[in-house]
């Protein structure tokens, strides 16, 4: 999983036509720490599908902003730069529940470059 170091790098690595998804998250949130033994097994069981992007919502306000990160750890899906769908809530995210979006990212993101779109 990339940790983003600028707003420049976010924007390219969204536009790429292999599916991105950022997640939002902060080293105080206590939520994101539950989820943070088992993320890079799940990002490397996606690894051939999914681009991930780590995005400390401190550091990056403006992002946060931008796709209305009320609550983390949040996830945003994007296919060529276009935000697709998301998992954004307060609620703690249990490994079942994230890998079962990454599945309905990976189909969003198939039926959008079958589609031409």
């Amino acid at each position: 999983m990339k940790k983003l170091d600028s707003v420049a790098a976010f924007d390219e690595t969204i536009a790429s036509s292999k599916p991105t998804v950022a997640l939002f998250k902060a080293d105080w949130c206590k939520d994101c720490v539950y989820i943070d033994p088992f993320m890079p097994d799940v990002a490397e069981k996606y690894a051939d599908k999914i681009t991930f992007l780590v995005v400390d919502r401190d550091a990056f306000p403006e992002l946060g902003e931008r796709y209305n990160i009320l609550g983390i750890p949040s996830f945003v899906a994007f296919h060529e730069g276009r935000e697709t769908i998301t998992f954004i809530s307060k609620l703690r995210k249990t490994r079942e529940e994230i890998e079962g979006f990454l599945d309905r990212v990976v189909q969003v993101s198939d039926e959008l470059a079958n589609s031409g779109r």
